[in-house]
């Protein structure tokens, strides 16, 4: 399972035609009333502003928990965090609110029980704005001594930190140039900026220019420094895990670009060294999938590379409780960011590695170890869920554990606790997140109630799993989603995932979420074509060179599948919406199956295949999509090229686009919004100045909804004329 899909599958969504909406001159926009459903729907300003959990951290011996909920101002739409203390030796103990003194996030306890968290306020408010660790001292009724400074570097904001498990050093980490030997110099991020004036210039053979939303800044990368620690405060300058000689030490990204994190590091058990991922920067990266692990001695010399014989991904160390093994996972294939992830066991005396999970046809996600080092814990997409396996790094066996009543739907966040206790959230297309414990690895009870009494309140949405034979007679699976007390006929929408290799999954989205959806009085229809996740590699790798091909084939299909299984749902009126490869299958829609929608809505989706290729930033990918570079495989670019068929295209469409997507940049909306306007069909263009390939600012989000709900409820709701 990929970290971050090269075109999308969770992708984001976007918001209206004009500017943010200000907090005093929106009114939200009133539920619709729908027959035969007496609750009030889920509206998207509720689903803009309902509570959002985050990953708990627990004090080392397990017996307290700490989280974190980001709460949204209904009347600004302003975000912040509220953090909770939890005893998980209490069954039905009351979480308690806390007061840090500052705005904190990134919250972890160290193995001094204190709790340390990264915030840019001061308790001097005369000090510098920026971001600094700090640590508390909590007692179980929630009182808090502190805050306390723990790492203060003057001119640099810390990125992240990791504490040792010997609590004696802690790992910050933060953009800093690569000849820099100490956290930190003057002119960190400003080499492409030659001046007088303010261009930006780079050099041909220097790899990203952009990536994701940032244009690059050569020779500046973030870098992970270890610093001692006395009495809770950092001591001495710092040594660079990548080596303080950039001739011999590593030139990359640690955490990785563009979304890794703290999964990206890890400290040896007795504080002795530290592991982590990079890929080496330069010429070759935008085509080179190969991240591997080092290991750092601390000494500041050159780290070892762990990894070096495998050309593909190597990711995610988690060493054993007592440091004789480093689980990792890994891919086979260089340049395909969607091979199958396997759990790697490597000795660290002998440097021997087996490959845990060869003969289990899932691709891992996260993984960490028991407390006790027997076990392995790591999840995988499991056709349309995300539970948990257990491994047995002795022997590879793996077993799916039954955490969960009825469906697993997605599991994340994992804490393994002393006494076969596992600590997790989960959440699914019905509720966000609320945490969990399991005991013994059966089945857990809830722990939180963040937001599900909240949902509780708003009318009940049923999904129903259905399969059918798709494309090649391979069996496909799908989801209906419509509100449980609507009564027919109800308007469909056929919801098309992004990836391609992603999933439609049963877990909640703030984004892209049938629930919201299927709450305006729509029936949502999700099909997991050729391409998606969770149903083996052969599955998965079917897509590739066939981006318009079995995936369509899958998507007539399970549509037709669909009506024929809940006879409520209307099929004279439908509509298609899709986002990154979703919002290709839009475009590919609009002049391959021309004559089947009401309308379709189109976010950061892919127009021109070519202009595609020679704008995106991650080039490994098309590469591998389609057998190489556009000038090698211009045949298969052009044969699933949706600006080829334009000339067939009639269907209402809304397109929506964010000018910081650098991954399908904000051109591909623009040229398939002029070819709406040339052909003369009715066609709207939502553009966000501040969005990236995801829709993220509330605002915007809630925009987005809005201006999607209204383009739906013109082509499909009884008595409005579409136009």
């Amino acid at each position: 399972m990929k970290r971050m899909p090269m075109i999308g599958a969770a992708i984001a969504c976007a918001s209206l035609i004009s500017s943010p909406l200000a907090a005093d001159d929106h009114t939200a926009t009133t539920p619709p009333e729908i027959p035969g459903v007496s609750t009030k729907p889920l509206s998207a300003e509720d689903l803009v502003t309902v509570p959002r959990l985050g990953g708990p951290t627990v004090t080392p011996y397990g017996r307290y928990a700490v989280y974190s909920v980001t709460e949204t101002d209904a009347e600004t739409y302003d975000r912040a965090g509220q953090h909770y203390l939890l005893d998980l030796a209490q069954p039905g103990a009351q979480p308690v609110a806390l007061d840090l003194g500052l705005d904190a996030y990134s919250l972890t306890f160290g193995p001094d029980n204190f709790l340390y968290f990264l915030s840019f306020e001061h308790t001097d408010n005369e000090a510098e704005e920026r971001a600094r660790v700090w640590r508390v001292a909590l007692e179980g009724n929630g009182n808090v001594t502190g805050p306390i400074p723990v790492a203060d570097i003057p001119g640099t904001d810390i990125a992240g930190f990791k504490l040792a498990p010997s609590g004696d050093k802690i790992a910050l980490w933060s953009e800093v140039s690569r000849d820099c030997q100490r956290f930190g110099c003057e002119g960190d991020g400003t080499a492409h900026l030659p001046g007088p004036g303010n261009g930006r210039l780079y050099e041909g053979d220097g790899g990203f220019f952009r990536h994701w939303d940032q244009w690059s800044t050569p020779g500046t990368y973030n870098r992970v420094f270890v610093f001692g620690m006395e009495n809770g405060e950092t001591i001495g300058a710092g040594v660079p895990v990548d080596g303080l000689d950039p001739t011999t030490g590593v030139r990359g990204n640690t955490p990785t670009m563009p979304v890794g994190g703290g999964e990206d590091i890890a400290w040896a058990p007795d504080g002795s060294g530290v592991y982590f991922v990079a890929r080496q920067a330069g010429k070759t990266e935008p085509f080179s999938t190969d991240t591997d692990i080092y290991y750092s001695d601390l000494s500041g010399s050159a780290p070892r590379e762990l990894t070096a014989a495998n050309e593909a991904v190597d990711t995610a160390p988690m060493p054993s409780p007592d440091g004789k093994y480093l689980a990792y996972l890994a891919m086979a294939r260089p340049g395909y960011e969607s091979d199958r992830l396997v759990v790697q066991l490597r000795d660290v005396a002998t440097g021997e590695t087996r490959a845990l999970t060869q003969d289990v046809d899932l691709s891992f996600g996260s993984i960490s170890w028991s407390t006790d080092g027997r076990h392995l814990l790591a999840t995988a997409a499991d056709v349309l869920d995300t539970p948990v396996f257990r491994i047995d790094p002795r022997t590879g066996d793996t077993t799916k554990l039954d955490l969960i009543a009825g469906n697993e739907a997605h599991i994340g966040n994992l804490v393994n606790l002393p006494g076969d206790r596992l600590l997790f959230t989960r959440d699914s297309i019905g509720l966000p997140n609320e945490l969990y414990l399991s005991t013994g690895f059966k089945q857990a009870r809830p722990l939180t109630d963040v937001a599900t009494s909240l949902m509780g309140e708003k009318a009940s949405t049923v999904t129903t799993r259905f399969s059918f034979a798709g494309a090649e007679g391979d069996t496909v699976w799908g989801q209906i989603t419509r509100l449980e007390e609507q009564e027919g006929p109800i308007p469909a929408i056929l919801y098309i995932h992004g990836g391609p290799q992603g999933s439609f999954a049963d877990r909640w989205s703030s984004r892209w979420n049938p629930r919201v959806l299927a709450s305006q009085g729509y029936a949502v229809i999700s099909v997991d074509f050729h391409g998606s996740t969770g149903y083996g590699q052969a599955f998965t790798d079917a897509i590739n060179r066939d981006w318009g091909g079995k995936p369509l084939v899958d998507l007539q299909k399970g549509l037709a599948a669909a009506l024929e299984l809940d006879p409520q749902i209307d099929g004279d009126r439908a509509c298609a919406m899709g986002a990154s490869y979703g919002g290709y299958m839009v475009n590919w829609i609009a002049g391959k199956w021309p004559d089947r929608f009401d309308c379709l809505v189109q976010h950061d989706g892919l127009f021109d295949m070519r202009s595609f290729y020679y704008s995106t930033e991650e080039l490994w990918f098309p590469r591998w999509d389609f057998g190489g570079s556009y000038s090698e495989a211009r045949e298969t670019y052009e044969r699933w090229n949706p600006v080829n068929h334009v000339d067939k295209w009639q269907t209402p469409m809304l397109v929506i686009t964010g000018e910081k997507d650098f991954r399908v940049p904000y051109s591909q909306g623009l040229q398939s919004f002029t070819a709406l306007q040339e052909r003369e069909i009715p066609s709207q263009l939502l553009v966000f100045p501040d969005e990236n390939h995801w829709v993220l600012g509330a605002k915007n989000s809630l925009q987005w909804h809005e201006t999607v709900f209204g383009w739906l409820d013109r082509h499909l709701k009884s008595g409005e004329a579409a136009e």
